[in-house]
């Protein structure tokens, strides 16, 4: 996001998604970026999936151009951090997964104030958490 980020991690099976803390950018790319870098040497992260915003009928909007600028940076930016090591890239679809962490705070009744601090955070849960479902069926 461009306020806040939200971040989570899997466990080292790769079962289950945990939120691990909110970025707050003041706007500032730059900050998420090495933030995430920090956090990709902290875990020995080896993909990186990156919630992507769609349109509802499937089709890629500003905040998607905007998204895969993001994408971008942080490859780049991973690359030279990392040179030696290789950290994929992961575009997930992201629809409706800010509503449906607002949606689940408010029905364990959440305060406002608490939702607007972790919603991001519990958002980034369930794009990892999706994403790990769906590439144990591959496996």
């Amino acid at each position: 996001g461009e306020v806040r980020t939200g971040v989570a991690v899997s466990d080292p099976m790769g079962w289950t998604a945990t939120g691990i803390e909110t970025i707050h950018s003041g706007g500032s790319r730059k900050k998420v970026v090495r933030r995430i870098c920090e956090l990709v040497s902290e875990y020995g992260v080896e993909r990186i999936v990156v919630g992507f915003p769609r349109n509802m009928n499937g089709t890629v909007g500003e905040r998607g151009l905007k998204t895969q600028e993001f994408i971008d940076a942080l490859a780049d930016y991973i690359g030279k951090a990392f040179p030696d090591r290789s950290v994929s890239i992961i575009k997930w679809d992201e629809r409706l997964t800010t509503v449906e962490a607002g949606r689940i705070m408010r029905e364990v009744g959440a305060k406002a104030s608490q939702r607007k601090k972790i919603v991001d955070q519990l958002a980034a849960e369930f794009i990892l958490q999706s994403y790990l479902d769906s590439i144990k069926t591959e496996l």
